[in-house]
């Protein structure tokens, strides 16, 4: 008989320790005090041998066919072995009440101490139910919708047996050539810091032992989107106060807001591959931050940092992240081969591994799985949960909530409702899978309602569509990735004929949706293939064009910001993205959206952001001259800055006060402004304000975002926003190597984007 842990309740009466021939019991006082949940993980890691305090830092993937027959032999039938030998803490890849449950009763009733594993899986923007990519949820700036799309994908994923996501990404990017800007949420710390918070507690929600939560996962640790020419996994160097004004705030912000893990990341960062950095690891993250959940590689990571010239072999590389602070190894299988030698060989001291674990086995104990292992294994709960209504509801609002409206010259939107002769056309205004986008691994295919389908839903017009060309021919040897179609333009003719007799053409254009993503960074951020050939014969033929973009990522658009009356950033919004976009096109919903990344005009502009440094010489100083910081082929300004985004609603600004203009140490300042919806149509605005540090120890930006409010406005109404600034406002890195605020001087600026806003100016004094 093998021994067992067994907690009868999450306030713990017992610990009950089954062995051959005996029953210890250890009695309810033996855990008071203040620390309960720490005296139970530590009651557990006492039992624990060397080997079973590393297997819980053991990741591994699915290996096998979990209802067929057992793995005999190789790399399946290795990893089964060590399941049954109680050396895996968690697995990811798994998916379903069915297997989970099995694999559990695995982990639970066939190893010696019976400790419940912990099952992983990327709920990136949702499981069955696909909301919004992340950065389009950005573009929504409404903090409490991205909330809730966090809290299907949970209340979901937790129903079909999984209880922690690798989500979110809260990298800051600013290259939009970078695949991955499509999972997190743009190129502000501020608004990442923010969005970071709401999907933390989307995901987590107040209770980890409910059935309905699952853990977060904060990634990547750090640096990952500032890659050298937004190629993915390449190398990152950068300047400390980049890393602490800029990357670090959105990981701080998920730290304070509990996030229980987090995921460490691909490059290195300075010269020391991210897996590897005691500095981010141990000193920042564990030392300064204090946090006291645990770290996890990303896939292979810790065996990466031999490719990278850090670490001689696997046996080096786990030595080198065990001390770091990598808690948790995810699929290079070097913790589980080498750790129990390293200890034995005095490389890595034990109490490492006793941290390690204990970090580990005291999330489990929160999720409530030492309690009851199968708590998240209930088929029946599986089946009334995916896919109910109400997540469908739910996605729906956020994906129109996400959608930008770029341009829309003459009112050409919103559509009317009859009398009109309607062309469709892009193969994208067809399709039922791309709208899915990236990272969506447990959705099914030609599952989301596509932009005709929601077009269609208006009965009063007549709609001819016609495809004009293919985004993507097919799908290359990996499954992830497409074939772009670079020539194929027979269908040209159909869309051209249909174009001329039509009183509109709705164009759904852009990127499939496997165009974005992890290892999918392009040199040409356009219009994939063909498309913008198709555009501009369409264009010869009939005006009258709204274009739709489906993209995971800003594009440059040069052409067609000159030239289109109605551009709709439409993004990729998941399963409910043809309803949303009609709706937004029809004027049933009108458009709020606001930019989260800069839009350049060219790809050479990049990487791009609104939060730019003067230089010594910012401007032309003479008639003429060539020497100022500027291009001589293109403008310096983005064709669509950061926080832009137009409605069917238009606002007005006016009348900004600051309540003083001057302020010290323990005060703060109220900064007002009156907006005007001076239209017809009732509209949503996002109030937003920025600050500029004029002169400090370290330079500081021309703007960054400090604060943001959306109002709601109806037709001619008028209301006063207020924000408030504090010390702790603007308070930054400074030269010190400490966060403070210096005195000196400011601008105040409120506006409806970065590049359209009212200033007003005011000194703080840190006395």
């Amino acid at each position: 008989m093998r021994n067992k842990i067994l907690f009868t309740s999450l306030t713990l009466s017992a610990v009950v320790f089954f062995g051959c021939s005996q029953k210890v019991i250890a009695p309810m006082n033996a855990f008071s005090g203040t620390s309960i949940l720490d005296k139970k993980v530590d009651s557990v890691l006492k039992l624990m041998t060397l080997e079973e305090k590393v297997g819980q830092l053991n990741q591994y993937n699915g290996f096998w066919e979990i209802t067929g027959p057992t793995p005999k032999e190789g790399q399946a039938a290795k990893k089964y072995n060590d399941l049954k030998k109680g050396l895996v803490g968690s697995m990811l890849n798994v998916k379903g009440v069915k297997d989970i449950k099995a694999l559990q009763k695995i982990a639970v009733e066939e190893t010696r101490l019976g400790i419940p594993l912990i099952f992983g899986f990327d709920v990136i923007h949702g499981y069955k139910t696909i909301s919004p990519i992340p950065l389009a949820e950005a573009a929504s700036w409404d903090l409490e919708a991205i909330k809730k799309s966090a809290e299907v994908a949970a209340e979901e994923a937790s129903a079909v047996g999984l209880n922690w996501t690798f989500a979110p990404m809260v990298d800051v990017a600013r290259d939009a050539r970078w695949g991955r800007v499509m999972e997190g949420a743009g190129e502000d710390p501020f608004l990442g810091s923010k969005i970071a918070v709401a999907r933390v507690q989307g995901f987590q929600g107040q209770d980890l032992s409910a059935n309905n939560t699952i853990l977060a996962c904060a990634k990547h640790f750090a640096g990952y989107a500032f890659a050298e020419a937004g190629r993915d996994y390449n190398t990152v160097d950068v300047s400390e106060s980049i890393l602490q004004n800029i990357i670090l705030p959105p990981f701080k912000a998920a730290a304070d807001a509990g996030v229980r893990t987090f995921m460490n990341s691909f490059n290195e960062l300075n010269g020391i591959p991210a897996t590897g950095s005691k500095y981010l690891q141990r000193d920042i993250l564990k030392g300064d931050w204090k946090f006291d959940g645990f770290i996890v590689s990303d896939w292979g990571s810790i065996n990466e940092m031999i490719a990278h010239g850090y670490a001689k072999d696997s046996k080096q590389a786990a030595e080198i992240a065990i001390n770091a602070g990598s808690d948790m190894d995810m699929e290079s299988n070097a913790y589980v081969e080498h750790l129990v030698a390293l200890v034995h060989e005095g490389k890595v001291e034990e109490r490492l591994i006793d941290d390690a674990a204990r970090r580990i086995l005291k999330v489990k104990f929160e999720l409530g799985l030492f309690d009851n292992p199968y708590k998240y294994c209930d088929e029946t709960h599986e089946t009334e949960t995916v896919g109910k209504p109400a997540f469908q509801e739910a996605v729906l609002d956020i994906a129109k909530k996400s959608i930008v409206l770029l341009k829309n010259d003459n009112d050409l939107l919103p559509l009317k409702k009859s009398g009109q002769k309607i062309a469709v056309i892009g193969a994208l205004a067809n399709d039922k899978t791309s709208p899915l986008g990236s990272w969506r691994i447990a959705a099914d295919d030609n599952t989301a309602i596509s932009v005709l389908e929601g077009m269609q839903k208006y009965k009063g017009n007549t709609i001819a569509y016609k495809k004009g060309a293919d985004v993507a021919t097919g799908r290359t040897q990996f499954v992830w990735e497409t074939k772009i179609n670079e020539d194929d333009k027979s269908e040209f003719a159909a869309a051209i004929a249909v174009a001329k007799d039509a009183d509109v053409v709705v164009m759904v254009l852009g990127e499939h949706g496997l165009q974005t993503g992890e290892g999918r960074s392009r040199t040409d951020i356009g219009l994939p293939g063909v498309q913008q050939e198709l555009l501009e014969e369409i264009y010869k033929v009939n005006k009258n064009i709204v274009l739709v973009l489906n993209n995971g990522r800003p594009l440059a658009l040069p052409w067609a910001a000159e030239n289109i009356p109605a551009i709709v950033e439409a993004w990729q919004l998941g399963t409910q993205s043809g309803n949303a976009i009609a709706q937004v096109l029809y004027g049933d919903y009108n458009p709020s959206g606001k930019l989260p990344m800069t839009f350049p005009r060219n790809v050479g502009q990049l990487p791009m952001y609104y939060n730019y440094k003067n230089t010594g010489r910012p401007v032309m100083n003479e008639p003429e001259s060539v020497f100022w910081s500027h291009y001589i082929d293109e403008k310096n300004t983005p064709q669509f800055a950061f926080g832009f985004g137009l409605s069917y609603s238009k606002f007005e600004y006016s009348n900004l006060k600051l309540s003083s203009d001057t302020f010290a140490k323990s005060g703060k300042i109220t900064v007002s402004v009156q907006v005007k919806n001076a239209s017809k149509v009732a509209g949503k605005e996002v109030v937003q304000l920025y600050i500029r540090d004029i002169i400090g120890s370290v330079t500081r930006p021309v703007k960054e975002l400090k604060g943001f409010e959306m109002v709601e406005l109806q037709a001619g109404e008028m209301k006063e926003v207020r924000f408030e600034i504090d010390q702790k406002t603007i308070t930054y890195y400074t030269a010190n190597n400490v966060w403070e605020a210096e005195s000196g001087d400011f601008n105040v600026f409120v506006g409806g984007s970065s590049d359209k806003t009212l200033e007003a100016n005011f000194t703080f004094t840190n006395k």
